[in-house]
């Protein structure tokens, strides 16, 4: 029997008992006349189904079905015609007075009834005619005067029925209803659980003309169902109300189904109205404050994660460098003091097959490996300065790369010590062939930066600008103290300089040993001869002798005699370690090799290197037995400068050093190598960083500029753009522009990576700090100044001009977006940056993603409209994601879209559009920021990974 009730009637017996305004054996018949306390015995519409068109209401009552009261007289005489005395009540008696009087505002005591008028646009273009809804809300059917009759159904519950032209169309029913009375303005916001509706077969809305037949929606309607209605005008007592479910909402804009002269009427007794208006019901929410979302709630525990994890570390670091500080180190070690030995150094690489694709090695094979030194031994002590001379391709700069201990991608064979140093590792200073140097610091400041990091913590301020002034006067460079130290585009030091600077930026730390890789390459004569002055200074100090090693590629006259060990190499052999001045031409002339008097000496033995007699070659030793030289075709120059060399990615050769610690196997996450704390290291990169961004500015003001002329230049192209299809459209073409602005403007974080990349390995190399605090300091001033500062300026220029959501809510959010994903752009060129050593190959890869993301975003094609063996590439685009969330934000301001189309007025909700359209979910808003966050993490961690892994010194 249950299932042939209509309007969520409840059996009762053979009958049904029904909602109020229904009646029949059914409930299929609405009411017609009569007042709200007759029940079932009103007289009812004629006709299937039932018309109310031509009913009319008794004095005191209106409606469509005649059960919303207007004055207290109506109550009590409707009462009374029913129980016979005014008095009588049969709801709950406690506290009651015999006084019915008529509730007509918005908000609920017991059981109210409204009635309201459906007017949209939209919907009556496609239905000409009146439509009409009837709502019964029961808040506690306890304090109704007749229960069951004057409120229907359990408390907290809603059933309501649309009119069309006055035949009913669907009905609907809810429950878990709470009533909110927050706005105080007279008005109440009804929210309600589990809704379903029905559509009556047939009728208009629910398949009389099938092209207009919408039984399929209505019975599908589910989930939440709001009310809210304003309070009424004191004109004409009527109000304004929103019929809103998820479904309505996508259709109609967010503030629902907008229903308009309502009028609300609730029969109540006088004593219940002054209990219950004076106390906060258990089923009325409006007693309550608003509380935090969960959502809410999580993101504040994040940030506030966040924030005492960074003030942890922050304190953690305090700590360190205050203990580091306390324990001092009494006054600076003294300088050099270590002699270098080396024995029987071999080095030995695996050739590649070049007509190969991939040139897969054969490591094993002797027929593929190219022995770069052979046997090699020498000795320097403290007090001399050696050089190392050969032609090109002689293995000068391997040699110095493995007593420098270098990382070697070969295999590295015999003995190299360090006698004087005692059981600590040495210090090694070690000279580029390069001059890789600041451009916009100072002289002094470049000294002071290494100073301040290569120096122990302990060593107080005032004594590392000591050692400072005394290197520069060593080195003759006190008077540059203060001139910039240039580039090629800026005007600075002069080569010679330069080449001195380097020197100190070694000298500062105290080494033990001095290695320079040709240090007078690219020199004059003059300055050439000024920088062999300065390492025979720093060699014969009386105080602090140091044993000097530096490979010359050719000596003049002058600086060959400043040397006072020469070593000359020839194909990766040794053929003379010794003294050096007339010494070595008096050894090859004992050999057969003649000498003119007169001659220069360096000139002399670089022609018996270029081809020397079979007889002056050691013999191959043991360890390099049977290997051969390689191919004619491979010089060892080719060698040493990687030609023929697989990528970084190929397998490389274990190094094999005796009698010294492995130098190339250095743990990454290890940081207690590095002389300063980690805190210090901050602060010493956040200052030079600093000072680089107050002189150097022009990059910062073309970013600004830019920005600039962009937003008015999009806001203008976007100008107060219209709420009609085609506005819309142009509304998400904006938000798209700013997102590919976005993505090609991050090119420039690249290729400020690509151009600090040999800065960073230099210092990286000799332990200046940790690649963590590189990374932090370069995020903090080129995303701030250069990503963050001007994408808040182009977004708010256009955000303004171009008519978007106009309150501050949604603007915030909008700027959020950009933000991140400004964040996750410039992340993901830093990795790209940091993953290729061509800068070409990275800037080509982050173009050709900026265009994958375009075409992926979903504006230009429809993301259900791909293949779908393509369309899954939508889900890894950073730029989909944005799009569809400052979309939403969008539309989630209540933006209502106002146009025609060929003459019928539309009046729909925006995100009907969006989804229409573009294929985004109106609720993927907060899904969108989860994702960026996601990519922000992920392109952090990847940046932090290749940066500690891959970006180091490889020679």
């Amino acid at each position: 029997m249950s299932n042939s009730c209509e309007n969520y009637g409840t059996p009762n017996g053979t009958d049904c008992a029904c909602p109020p305004g229904f009646g029949g054996s059914t409930c299929s018949q609405p009411a017609c006349g009569g007042t709200i306390f007759q029940g079932s015995s009103r007289s009812l519409a004629t006709g299937s189904p039932g018309n109310v068109t031509s009913c009319s209401c008794e004095d005191g009552w209106t409606g469509t079905s005649c059960n919303v009261c207007q004055t207290a007289q109506a109550c009590q005489a409707g009462f009374k015609s029913v129980e016979g005395t005014a008095g009588a009540l049969t709801g709950l008696n406690t506290g009651q007075n015999n006084t019915l009087v008529c509730n007509t505002s918005p908000r609920v005591y017991a059981g109210g009834q409204m009635s309201c008028q459906v007017k949209n646009p939209t919907l009556q273009t496609i239905f000409p005619g009146q439509s009409t809804l009837t709502v019964s809300r029961t808040l506690n059917a306890s304090f109704t005067p007749l229960p069951n009759v004057t409120a229907f159904g359990p408390s907290g519950s809603v059933y309501a029925q649309l009119f069309f032209n006055g035949v009913e169309q669907f009905y609907c029913t809810a429950d878990s209803c709470t009533q909110d009375l927050d706005s105080g303005d007279g008005g109440a916001d009804w929210n309600c659980e589990n809704l379903k509706c029905t559509c009556r077969p047939g009728t208009s809305f629910c398949g009389a003309v099938k092209m207009t037949d919408l039984s399929g929606i209505i019975n599908t309607l589910s989930g939440g169902l709001g009310i809210s209605c304003n309070a009424p005008s004191a004109d004409n007592n009527t109000a304004t109300c929103a019929f809103k479910q998820d479904v309505i909402n996508q259709v109609f804009g967010l503030s629902g189904l907008t229903l308009s002269g309502c009028t609300f009427g609730e029969c109540i007794a006088q004593s219940t109205l002054n209990t219950l208006s004076g106390k906060a019901d258990p089923n009325d929410s409006s007693s309550g404050g608003s509380s935090l979302s969960g959502g809410v709630i999580a993101g504040l525990a994040v940030v506030g994660g966040l924030v005492a994890l960074a003030l942890f570390f922050l304190l953690l670091g305090l700590r360190a460098q205050r203990r580091a500080r306390k324990q001092g180190a009494g006054s600076l070690d003294r300088t050099g003091g270590a002699a270098v030995v080396w024995s029987d150094v071999s080095y030995i690489v695996p050739q590649y097959d070049h007509d190969s694709w991939f040139r897969r090695r054969r490591a094993n094979d002797p027929d593929n490996q190219k022995v770069v030194l052979d046997n090699v031994s020498g000795r320097v002590v403290p007090g001399e300065v050696m050089a190392i001379l050969g032609p090109s391709g002689a293995g000068k700069t391997t040699l110095i790369d493995i007593l420098a201990q270098k990382h070697k991608s070969g295999r590295v064979t015999g003995g190299v010590s360090f006698p004087g140093t005692g059981d600590r590792i040495p210090r090694i200073g070690f000279v580029p062939q390069q001059d890789v140097l600041p451009p916009m610091l100072t002289v002094h400041e470049a000294l002071l930066f290494a100073a301040r990091l290569r120096l122990p913590e302990g060593v107080p301020d005032s004594e590392k600008h000591a050692r400072v002034d005394d290197i520069m006067n060593r080195l003759g460079i006190a008077h540059l103290r203060n001139i910039r130290i240039g580039d090629g585009e800026r005007r600075g030091i002069s080569g010679g300089e330069m080449r001195r600077v380097t020197i100190g930026l070694e000298l500062v730390a105290k080494p033990d040993v001095l290695i320079l890789d040709e240090p007078t390459s690219g020199l004059d004569s003059v300055s050439a001869v000024k920088v062999a002055n300065v390492l025979q200074a720093l060699a014969h100090d009386e105080e602090n002798p140091t044993a000097v090693i530096a490979s010359i590629h050719q000596p003049s006259s002058h600086l060959y005699h400043s040397f006072d060990q020469i070593l000359l190499l020839s194909h990766g052999h040794a053929l003379y370690s010794g003294p050096g001045g007339f010494a070595p031409a008096q050894h090859f002339s004992a050999q057969g090799i003649p000498f003119k008097e007169g001659y220069n000496v360096a000139d002399y033995l670089l022609e018996i290197a270029s081809d020397p007699p079979v007889a002056l070659i050691p013999l191959s030793g043991g360890t390099n037995g049977g290997l051969h030289s390689g191919p004619p075709g491979s010089s060892t120059d080719e060698v040493e400068k990687g030609i023929g060399r697989s990528s970084a990615n190929g397998h490389v050769l274990e190094n094999k050093m005796e009698g010294m610690p492995e130098p190339v196997k250095k743990s990454w996450f290890i940081t207690s190598h590095y002389q300063a704390t980690f805190l210090t290291q901050l602060e010493v990169l956040w200052g030079r960083e600093w000072k680089i961004l107050r002189r150097d500015k022009t990059l910062f003001f073309a970013h600004i500029a830019i920005a600039c002329v962009l937003g008015v230049f999009c806001g203008g192209l976007y100008f107060d753009t219209d709420t009609t299809i085609a506005g819309f459209q142009s509304r998400v073409g904006c938000l798209f522009f700013l997102g590919a602005l976005i993505a090609f403007s991050s090119l420039s974080a690249l290729y400020n990576v690509v151009e600090l990349r040999p800065l960073f390995l230099r210092e990286r190399s000799a332990s200046y700090y940790s690649p963590t605090a590189w990374l932090l300091s370069r995020f903090v001033f080129d995303v701030l100044p250069l990503r963050i500062i001007p994408t808040i300026i182009v977004s708010t220029i256009t955000y303004w001009m171009a008519g978007l959501a106009p309150d501050a809510a949604h603007y915030f959010k909008f700027l959020f977006i950009l933000v991140l994903y400004a964040l996750a752009m410039t992340l993901f060129n830093f990795l790209l940056a940091c993953l290729f050593r061509n800068g070409g190959i990275a800037i080509l890869i982050s173009a050709l993603t900026a265009l994958y993301q375009m075409t992926y975003a979903g504006f230009f094609v429809h993301l259900d409209d791909i293949p779908p063996v393509l369309r899954w590439l939508q889900w890894i685009c950073p730029l989909k994601y944005t799009l569809e969330a400052l979309s939403v934000n969008e539309v989630g301001s209540g933006l209502m879209i106002e146009d025609s189309l060929e003459g019928v007025p539309v009046n729909v909700s925006a995100a009907l559009i969006m989804q229409t359209l573009f294929g985004f979910g109106q609720n993927n808003y907060y899904r969108d920021v989860l994702v960026l966050f996601a990519y922000i993490a992920g392109f952090a961690v990847g940046v932090i990974f290749i940066v500690w892994l891959r970006v180091r010194e490889r020679r």
